[in-house]
């Protein structure tokens, strides 16, 4: 079954890195892609751009209407993801549980609802 890890976490929080503190963290996710790729389970991630290049469509009146930024205000950004094909959700979750982002972020972990 396909999981989708969505990662969140708050930027201002951590700043702009360095560029010896993004290769630390490029460095991390790369082992972390390594091990779940040695396990069999990995499927895909992508890191997303910034939330200030996002933009927002909903209907109002029957029209399409954009707005620029995320729906939703918070502190916290949707950063990237990881989809991962594991037997059921307690692997994914310990998966979910090792991925850097969760030390100082949330990953949210969803199931595919569309399997096969």
């Amino acid at each position: 079954m396909k999981y989708t890890f969505l990662l969140y976490s708050d930027h201002s929080l951590r700043g702009e890195p360095t560029p010896e503190e993004l290769e630390q963290e490029l460095a991390v996710f790369g082992a972390y892609i390594g091990a779940l790729s040695e396990a069999g389970v990995f499927v895909a991630t992508d890191w997303l751009a910034p939330v200030e290049t996002a933009a927002t469509v909903s209907f109002a009146a029957g029209e399409a209407v954009v707005h620029d930024g995320p729906f939703a205000e918070t502190h916290e950004q949707l950063g990237g993801y990881f989809v991962i094909d594991a037997p059921d959700l307690d692997v994914a979750l310990e998966w979910a549980k090792k991925c850097p982002v969760a030390q100082y972020g949330k990953v949210e972990v969803r199931a595919s609802a569309m399997q096969g």
